[in-house]
């Protein structure tokens, strides 16, 4: 089939819809593949040049081709997986290919209601208040160009346009408001989890030296924690998340993964009421697995956590979306004493060879000191003393890595000075596992609450000591202290490499005061945001709820909003009759037509409803002829107003109001 001509169709409306797609691209710039965004940027371009004349429109033939020719390349690149991002992508290539098939105004309705589940889709994926309002700007934009397309000649379509939006927003709002507040936030029947290809974090449940260092070099944001009480001191606050306890060449991963992956989603909301003074809130950015972080001797206070056996937690359900949950610290909780036989089996499991230099350091150790607490110390002192160094970059280790580290290279970071201890221990035959999480943390705006980020991943060690039970082992305090007391920013100054492939982190310019604040306030807005609209749901809604007289149950909850959306119904009502009461056009132009066409009535000529100004003037002048000449007068004024200029001037105005009194004191 041949090309086919772009049909004229408002050029301006399609300017809007085209700065709107654009907008709804960016929330999923990050994740779209390269070639997709250039398709879709090509597709809508071509789109454009068929509206301004440049080029044709392609023809059925060339159309499928260009549709199969790109869904051969997403196949090609998602190589058989199905995840949210896949779909998304997939959702955004038929959007693209939905402009080349929009030949008239019925396909543009079509695309814009495509364009607003596309609006609903960035959600998935982004829900900070940034990316929000960038999304509502997009769909403001979508309905400026609906209504051009509409009525593409009305006078001032745009700037009537605007003030129409502004004016159904200034009314809708409160009722908005009021239903967000009190709309009964009731857990879902059923949801379906958000299957995710993408590493969000770097924790993993397997750790080798390097996989730290990456870590190390990212700023992003792994969770936020309000306390209700005194925030513990920098280096007391270990985060930990998960317990690696199987070291497989030259690599520690966890001995028995939970391969359990129950449906549905992670219960976002773990509010449970006021924070009382010990108890800390946990805003966990989305991470796709299982594992909570939190401080030695914490326990769960909300239900969306459980406590593991080893003593981490972790949710029931990856945390697909951002998580709140609340933990209390506690004096009273005490490990057991008891390591049963197997588990101290596996705790002191190693491979039958390799680090030999390793190995006979752990005997000698063990023939130096005479219990296992001694031992450790023994250990801990040899990395204070001798010249290990805490470094981001540090020499490749491909064989014997703790050898090479402990008697070769002696610089590393936290993962290899931990793989090194815990193996080292197992050598002397002590239990150790090595501790994967976060430590420390840095304080948000007015100190409310503190940041823990990516480059605060940490890795330590844990030893069984008989009658002590689980002891903290950590060799980076030894060598580093500033890692621990301060941060990673202070313990690598010297060697100037924090952050050194991040030019656009604003933690990166620590020392620019400015930067930081506005890092900081932005921060604060963002989780004022997710935990008070983003997060608020069932049991958050019902803490608010509590502080309002009445103990408001859910069922009250429900009544007050189907109040809300009544008394809204009626209001409009109400308006919306009065308006018509009135009758009382707003248009100047109509209301003396309006009052011409009353005249007329009480002279025994009927408007009917197919009369136009020039045939009611005619029948106006054929009853009275002797005003033929002003009815005729009035009704060309009145079509020079909607098909000449479009616009009634102040002398118009006075003209037909003076043809009208005319036409009264006639009577």
């Amino acid at each position: 089939m041949d090309a086919a001509k772009a049909p004229d169709l408002p050029s301006k409306a399609i300017v809007w819809l085209l700065v709107s797609f654009a907008l709804l691209l960016v929330p999923q710039w990050d994740r779209l593949p390269w070639w997709l965004i250039a398709a879709c940027l090509a597709l809508a371009t071509w789109r454009w040049l068929a509206q301004t004349g440049r080029a044709a429109l392609p023809g059925r033939l060339v159309g499928t081709l260009i549709m199969l020719g790109l869904i051969a390349v997403y196949v090609l690149t998602v190589q058989g997986r199905f995840t949210v991002e896949t779909a998304a992508s997939f959702f955004v290539l038929a959007v693209g290919l939905k402009w080349l098939e929009t030949r008239t105004s019925r396909d543009f309705y079509v695309l814009f209601f495509i364009l607003c589940y596309l609006a609903a889709v960035n959600f998935l994926f982004q829900q900070g208040i940034v990316w929000t309002l960038l999304n509502l700007a997009a769909i403001f934009i979508l309905l400026i160009g609906l209504q051009i397309l509409n009525a593409p000649d009305a006078p001032n379509v745009m700037a009537a346009g605007w003030k129409r939006l502004g004016g159904l927003m200034l009314k809708t709002l409160p009722v908005v408001i009021l239903l967000f507040i009190f709309f009964p936030r009731m857990s879902p029947l059923w949801s379906v989890p958000l299957v995710s290809g993408q590493a969000k974090t770097g924790i993993s449940d397997q750790m080798d030296p390097g996989s730290i260092s990456n870590l190390a070099q990212s700023s992003e944001r792994a969770f936020r924690v309000t306390f209700g009480g005194e925030i513990p001191p920098h280096r007391d606050r270990y985060w930990r998340g998960l317990i690696l306890d199987r070291f497989v060449n030259g690599r520690w991963e966890q001995w028995q993964i939970d391969a359990r992956r129950r449906t549905g989603r992670v219960q976002s909301d773990g509010g449970v009421g006021p924070l009382q003074s010990g108890e800390y809130d946990v805003l966990l950015e989305p991470t796709y697995q299982p594992w909570a972080f939190a401080l030695d001797g914490s326990e769960a206070i909300s239900d969306n956590v459980e406590e593991t056996a080893a003593g981490t937690f972790r949710f029931r359900r990856p945390a697909d979306t951002s998580v709140r949950y609340r933990m209390a610290l506690t004096e009273d909780k005490r490990e057991s004493a008891f390591l049963s036989p197997q588990d101290r089996q596996r705790y002191l499991h190693l491979p039958a060879e390799g680090n030999p230099r390793a190995r006979a350091l752990a005997e000698a150790l063990d023939q130096q000191t005479n219990s296992d607490l001694a031992l450790v110390q023994s250990l801990l002192t040899r990395f204070r003393q001798q010249p290990y160094f805490y470094t981001l970059r540090p020499p490749e280790m491909p064989q014997d890595a703790v050898d090479t580290l402990l008697f070769d290279v002696q610089r590393g970071f936290c993962a290899h000075y931990a793989s090194a201890t815990a193996f080292l221990l197992r050598s002397a035959g002590i239990p150790a596992r090595v501790i994967v999480g976060y430590q420390g943390g840095s304080p948000g705006a007015d100190d409310e609450y503190l940041i823990v980020r990516q480059y605060d991943a940490h890795a330590w060690v844990e030893a069984w000591i008989p009658g002590t039970g689980w002891l903290r082992v950590d060799p980076t305090a030894a060598i580093s202290p500033d890692r621990i007391e301060s941060g990673l920013r202070q313990a690598v100054a010297e060697e100037g490499s924090f952050l050194e492939n991040e030019w656009a982190s604003a933690q990166k310019y620590g020392d620019v005061a400015v930067v930081q604040w506005l890092s900081l306030q932005m921060d604060q807005i963002n989780y004022e945001w997710q935990r008070w609209v983003v997060g608020y749901q069932g049991q958050t809604q019902m803490n608010l709820m509590s502080k309002l007289p009445g103990n408001l149950s859910m069922r009250d909850l429900g009544y007050i909003s189907a109040g809300v959306l009544g008394a809204a119904l009626v209001v409009a009502g109400l308006w919306t009759g009065w308006r018509h009461r009135s009758r009382k056009p707003r248009v100047p132009a109509l209301r003396l037509m309006g009052e011409w066409q009353r005249l007329l009535l009480k002279r025994g000529i009927l408007a009917e409803t197919a009369d136009t100004p020039s045939s009611l003037a005619s029948r106006a002048a054929q009853q009275e002829p002797v005003h033929a000449r002003r009815h005729e007068a009035f009704a060309r004024a009145i079509n020079n107003h909607y098909y000449g200029s479009g616009s009634l001037s102040r002398d118009d105005h006075r003209r037909l109001r003076g043809l009208l009194r005319q036409l009264r004191r006639s009577s």
